[in-house]
């Protein structure tokens, strides 16, 4: 406003002693310049007064001694809030007058009394110790919202070393206590995908992991994609990423499909090798271990996949083609963005890999997984004894007759038969119910307990009466069964039904 008034004084006098046309100029130059209205801005020029403000007492109102006083009485009241001090200060003082601390004088608790709160809260902003209350947030962005944002439609064809990361649980349907987690990481060109056990979801040890999995991957690591977990969105994660100049991106909040790469990894290859049993400690990060480095070569050498060209929609009809089935280390070795020096370490790689044996030593695995999860006992040796290649051959040539997938981890955990877990409370009186049912089928559950109680006067209560009600519904089954069946014994069988030789 100080700089719109010398404007104002400035164009005055060129004002009042120009024409019409050279006053419009300067009234349209002076309307741009300061914002007002043109009929405001007129009367200004043509000489009305300008907003004068009368100058600012700058003296102090309350000084040290009472911004002392106020700092005792606050530490007094156990430093609360300033709205709640205002209310207490009166209170405050004459408790401390009355039991004989050292009071403030007649002109420094006027000045207490007079406060408000909001001068409460600026004579306490300069002390060491704040205000209590919630501090305001600053403008400095969260870690989540710092990290860029990349859906399912954000890869454009990328090189070879963006890839995706999620974290799989093996807690066995639940959450309670420690289990064993695997981290997942799908490569978005190839397919490449490794899998490594993390014992404990920690920041410091995630990027361990990340150090290993980096050192033997066949291309660098160049980009992450990572859902909203909190292990993954962390200055730790973050701060590791920039230091190695690799890309990281996350998904949208409670959007799985922003992350379909390695979802599809999750169940095709984990899943499918791991099951859903609850694998905890070191012995299960241990065994894991074993059979993911088994797993990797068996996956990315030896396993095919699809990968998805284009998709076209046509209403509410969707058409995906796909690229011919490959394994991650044919696409690897087509992709000209790959150097030749890792292309030739990938064929060496391969030569050397004995795929029979890779899924021998993953059925091994598997069975000590199910062993470790369940708790069956292998008798006094401990672990299972290795199968030779031989026998492991003679049972892949007849795995398929018996219809099982082959994989331990697919097999449910054998638990004993559900019976009886508490007295059965009509044990002394169960011939008495039956005997009166075979005087009179016709009787209901009901009727059956009021003959009980009339007997058995307080012993037995109405709670019991979908007991026997199920006692009776087994009885009359029976009944049916031990009248029908003579007869369809009997029977004779239809001629189309004989002829095909179906007995009864």
């Amino acid at each position: 406003m100080a700089t719109r008034d010398e404007i104002v004084l400035a164009l005055k006098q060129r004002y009042l002693k120009s024409g019409r046309q050279e006053r419009g100029r300067i009234l349209d130059e002076f309307v741009a310049v300061s914002g007002f209205h043109r009929k405001h801005a007129s009367r200004l020029l043509r000489g009305a007064r300008t907003r004068s403000r009368p100058a600012r007492d700058n003296r102090r109102v309350y000084d040290d001694a009472t911004r002392a006083a106020l700092i005792m009485t606050w530490e007094a009241s156990d430093r609360i809030c300033s709205r709640r001090l205002k209310a207490l200060l009166p209170t405050l003082l004459e408790s401390m007058e009355r039991h004989g601390y050292a009071t403030p004088t007649a002109d420094i608790r006027t000045k207490l009394l007079a406060m408000s709160a909001a001068t409460i809260d600026r004579a306490l902003s300069h002390s060491n110790a704040r205000p209590a209350g919630r501090r305001r947030k600053t403008g400095i962005p969260s870690t989540r919202r710092s990290i860029p944002v990349r859906t399912y439609d954000g890869w454009d064809d990328p090189a070879p070393g963006f890839m995706e990361m999620d974290l799989v649980l093996h807690s066995g349907g639940t959450l309670k206590g420690s289990y064993v987690q695997t981290l997942v990481l799908t490569d978005i060109a190839s397919g490449w995908t490794e899998c490594v056990p993390l014992l404990v979801r920690e920041q410091q040890l995630l990027t361990r992991v990340l150090d290993s999995v980096r050192a033997r991957l066949p291309f660098p690591l160049r980009g992450i994609d990572v859902d909203n977990d909190s292990v993954f969105i962390n200055e730790t994660l973050k701060n590791y990423c920039a230091r190695h100049d690799i890309e990281f991106t996350r998904c949208r909040p409670y959007r799985k499909n922003d992350q379909a790469w390695v979802e599809q990894k999750n169940g095709a290859v984990v899943r499918r090798a791991i099951g859903y049993r609850r694998y905890e400690g070191l012995e299960g990060a241990r065994i894991l271990s074993t059979l993911y480095e088994a797993l990797r070569g068996y996956v990315n050498f030896f396993q095919p996949s699809f990968k998805l060209r284009s998709k076209e929609r046509h209403d509410a009809r969707v058409i995906k083609r796909y690229h011919p089935p490959a394994t991650p280390c044919r696409r690897l070795e087509d992709d000209a963005r790959l150097d030749e020096p890792a292309r030739a370490a990938l064929r060496v790689q391969a030569q050397a890999l004995d795929p029979i044996r890779l899924l021998q030593t993953i059925r091994s695995a598997q069975e000590q997984l199910v062993t470790h999860a369940d708790g069956t006992a292998r008798g006094p040796s401990g672990p299972p004894a290795v199968e030779t290649l031989e026998a492991f051959l003679a049972d892949l040539k007849k795995a398929w007759d018996t219809g099982a997938s082959g994989r331990p981890t697919d097999k449910r955990r054998e638990t004993a038969p559900r019976g009886r877990r508490r007295p059965d409370p009509l044990v002394d009186v169960t011939e008495e119910l039956e005997q009166l049912f075979a005087e009179d089928p016709t009787r209901s559950g009901r009727q059956l307990m009021e003959c009980l109680q009339a007997r058995f006067p307080g012993q037995y209560p109405d709670a019991l009466l979908r007991t026997i009600q199920r006692r009776l519904k087994g009885w009359r089954a029976r009944a049916v069964d031990a009248l029908y069946a003579p007869a369809l014994m009997a029977s004779p069988l239809p001629p189309d039904r004989a002829a095909m030789g179906i007995d009864a």
